[in-house]
């Protein structure tokens, strides 16, 4: 997988990750990354600048490192776990959401996201980038099926809280003290039904404005957060 930007290079060199090789535009002079490279014995190309955006699409900075693909955890291992708070994330589309919400996540705590296979924005270079550094603290699980993860999640006692705009109660009604599982829908269509009608609760944000909904990353912010709130 090529990630790119001087930020997600340098933390990835700080920590000492596995880098299998580096690309410098031709102009590149972080010397605090290029001394870091050398320092590691990591190989790399100097590269002009058509040859660099043939690489990525994104604004790399001078820097595009090439690595292994994101290794994900299992359900299993989260089942498995002490965890009493997750997030469920139902296809969502844009990779800056799913960056900034694993952001939130390591942020408040949350140790593990649970993602769909298909339909839904994986670990990529974006994703990589938006998230900071934070990927190595927060856990994110690949399944088959959400619905049927909520039901294995039910059966280890956690209650599913949706988030939607029909058929809900304001947000700050709901008890969250136990183990709780928190699912943010799609951009555009929010949760869907079959995952909606294995939810406990569903739960709103209030709009007090012209606005009728929040962005994924907003929504979970503030979801997030007030969760945490009403455990302590």
């Amino acid at each position: 997988m090529l990630v790119y930007g001087k930020n997600v290079a340098f933390d990835l060199l700080k920590k000492n990750k596995n880098v299998k090789k580096i690309y410098f535009q031709d102009n590149f002079d972080d010397e605090k990354i290029i001394s870091l490279v050398k320092k590691l014995k990591i190989p790399f190309k100097y590269c002009t600048k058509n040859e660099m955006s043939h690489l990525c699409n994104g604004v790399h900075q001078g820097i595009i490192l090439d690595i292994p693909d994101y290794s994900y955890s299992k359900l299993d291992d989260l089942l498995l776990s002490d965890s009493d708070f997750v997030v469920i994330l139902d296809h969502l589309e844009d990779p800056h959401n799913l960056g900034a919400i694993i952001r939130t996540c390591e942020a408040a705590g949350v140790r593990y996201i649970i993602l769909p296979k298909n339909r839904q924005v994986l670990i990529n270079s974006t994703v990589m980038k938006t998230s900071v550094g934070t990927l190595d603290s927060v856990n994110i699980v690949l399944v088959n099926n959400i619905s049927q993860a909520i039901r294995d999640l039910k059966k280890h006692n956690f209650w599913i809280v949706g988030t939607s705009l029909y058929n809900s109660q304001d947000y700050r009604s709901i008890d969250y003290s136990g183990k709780i599982a928190l699912v943010i829908g799609n951009e555009g269509n929010g949760i869907s039904k079959l995952v909606a009608d294995n939810c406990d609760f569903l739960a709103k944000i209030p709009m007090y404005g012209k606005t009728n909904s929040l962005n994924a990353s907003v929504a979970s912010g503030i979801m997030i957060y007030e969760i945490i709130r009403n455990r302590k």
